[in-house]
């Protein structure tokens, strides 16, 4: 009989034990360029960010400085405008999700289906996506709601109807309008490519089974859509936090503080005021948000994504 006792062998121990330690160090050493340059991009620029929150530093007044404690923050709480652009902001963003995700899933199903021109409408349905912030801002502002020359203005005269000077009367439904006009492609191709995955055969077994276009959608495309439909909302909500082209362009925030969001009452204490110390708070506030509305989705979606 094989003798089955485990005998010391101290070559293989030495070699057993240590070719792991030489394989981590070997992985750390590629890994850590990267790594370094990552903690420098994030971690430097948010400890200036911190720093400048303690500070009184104002450009207009360079030689009032020095360390404030908390009073920034105090002056951003007790600020009125504050809590209106959170409001705006957090309109903003639920605004351009509900109509990006209705009438995004809307367009994907349609364009699912055969039609004469399906391809010409999806280009055109694209298309918008791939218009810089700017300019996009500056067609709606300047072709499609300006009060004389725009495009709803003639509309509305032909109907006898007043133009409507969109972006003092309703300056943040006119943001609203032009942010999801960007988003919505971004929708569509998403919730497209989700509706093209699902098998056939299921489609097929239920219209055999009498289903009709609504219970089609309910039970077989809308459960399907699931995963698709978390993904765009967290990759939406994450960018839409930090939406300021449109306002520049177009309305600079006004009248008055109407369609100030967070990103862009940072630019005014910052840029406009001068206040680094304050606008150093609001950016701390931002990041805060924006981690807590991920942390918030990732657990919500979650299950979306297990396999």
């Amino acid at each position: 009989m094989a003798d089955r006792h485990l005998t010391y062998d101290p070559a293989l121990y030495e070699q057993t034990s240590v070719r792991p330690w030489r394989e981590r160090i070997t992985l750390l050493s590629f890994k850590a360029p990267a790594v370094a340059a990552l903690l420098i991009w994030s971690l430097i620029p948010l400890a200036m960010t911190l720093w400048f929150s303690f500070q009184r530093y104002n450009i207009l007044e360079p030689t009032v400085k020095g360390f404030d404690g908390l009073g920034n923050y105090r002056y951003l709480v007790s600020d009125p405008s504050l809590w209106l652009a959170i409001w705006n902001t957090t309109v903003l963003v639920a605004a351009v999700l509900l109509i990006t995700v209705g009438l995004g899933t809307l367009l994907a199903v349609l364009f699912d289906q055969e039609f004469f021109g399906r391809g010409v409408a999806r280009v055109l349905v694209l298309a918008p996506f791939f218009i810089m912030p700017t300019v996009s801002a500056l067609v709606w502002k300047n072709m499609m709601m300006h009060p004389d020359n725009g495009i709803f203005a003639f509309l509305l005269r032909a109907v006898g109807l007043k133009p409507i000077d969109w972006f003092a009367v309703a300056p943040l439904t006119s943001i609203i309008i032009i942010v999801s006009w960007q988003w919505l492609p971004f929708a569509v191709l998403t919730l497209l490519t989700a509706v093209q995955s699902l098998d056939s055969e299921r489609k097929e077994a239920a219209r055999m089974d009498g289903a009709g276009p609504v219970a089609m959608f309910r039970y077989i495309i809308w459960p399907h859509l699931d995963r698709a439909i978390g993904a765009l909302i967290m990759i939406e909500s994450i960018f839409l936090l930090g939406v300021f082209a449109e306002i520049y362009v177009t309305t600079s925030g006004g009248p008055g503080f109407a369609s100030t969001t967070l990103s862009f009452l940072i630019y005014r204490y910052a840029l406009l005021e001068y206040d680094i110390g304050a606008a150093a708070v609001g950016g701390l506030l931002a990041v805060v948000v924006a981690n807590i509305l991920a942390i918030f989705l990732m657990r919500s979606f979650a299950r979306n994504f297990e396999a």
